[in-house]
């Protein structure tokens, strides 16, 4: 365990034999730590709250802190828990959960949040996303895995952005952006599905070809048809694309229904 003289670490932490604590960190009570994780100087972090495996937080973020939330009282059960392998860069924060959600505000693995990202209370993010500088979540969001967030994206309390998808800089979201897709503008819209990314990571040229048709139906020729009715003939058509009972099951599972496309324009 390496913890500079000057850190300040709590006596209820926990803070695994091969963690880095730098100078003049504060660790404070109910925090644990993983193996290999470092916390560079001047980083603040709040508990409860578990951290991974080769996590590196760097200077001045400000992680666990109490929820932004005006009904959270000391006391209440109020937790984050953070996975493996992340990057979390300067003055980033991350709050804790309230109770109206589990209590929890949970950061999956591999992901890559840069400078002044904010991530709200009970926020829930999976494996391999980016957030790049200024990004941030209210409260109750969720994002999947692998989606992109430029900087300067804003998303509202309970919206979701799906699989590999992605936000151009500055989208205000007030909607979500089911998988796959590419929303734009500060009043976004879907503009496509997002074919570099799906390339970048593998997706066959046949499966990307099934989530084209998938966008068409739903965005592009929906001729007047209730989205519904756009999902059923997706069920209908596309049953044997993985991917695109995927994209139909992220929609029906909106909380605050999806982001409208081009074809409203």
């Amino acid at each position: 365990m390496s913890i500079d003289p000057s850190a300040i670490v709590h006596e209820s932490a926990k803070i695994h034999k091969s963690a880095v604590i730098a100078a003049y960190a504060m660790i404070g009570a109910n925090v644990e730590i993983g193996p290999g994780t470092v916390v560079d100087s001047h980083a603040v972090i709040e508990g409860p709250t578990k951290i991974g495996k080769n996590n590196h937080i760097y200077s001045f973020a400000s992680i666990g802190g109490d929820p932004q939330d005006i009904t959270y009282q000391d006391g209440q059960e109020s937790n984050l828990v953070i996975g493996d392998d992340n990057l979390i860069r300067e003055f980033c924060t991350i709050n804790r959960g309230t109770e109206k959600e589990n209590s929890l505000t949970r950061i999956g693995s591999n992901n890559m949040l840069m400078s002044y990202v904010h991530i709200a209370h009970d926020c829930q993010l999976g494996d391999h996303i980016i957030m790049s500088n200024n990004a941030s979540l209210a409260g109750h969001v969720r994002i999947s895995d692998w989606a992109i967030l430029n900087g300067f994206v804003l998303v509202k309390q309970f919206c979701s952005i799906g699989r590999h998808a992605y936000a151009a800089m500055g989208c205000q979201i007030n909607k979500d952006i089911p998988d796959y897709m590419v929303a734009a503008g500060i009043n976004p819209r879907i503009r496509s599905i997002n074919t570099v990314g799906l390339k970048r990571r593998g997706f066959s040229a046949s499966s990307i070809s099934s989530i084209k048709r998938a966008f068409k139906v739903v965005y592009r020729d929906s001729q007047g048809r209730l989205l519904d009715q756009a999902l059923k003939e997706l069920e209908a058509s596309e049953s044997d694309s993985a991917e695109v009972m995927q994209f139909v099951k992220c929609i029906r599972n909106s909380r605050v229904g999806i982001m409208r496309g081009p074809v409203d324009e």
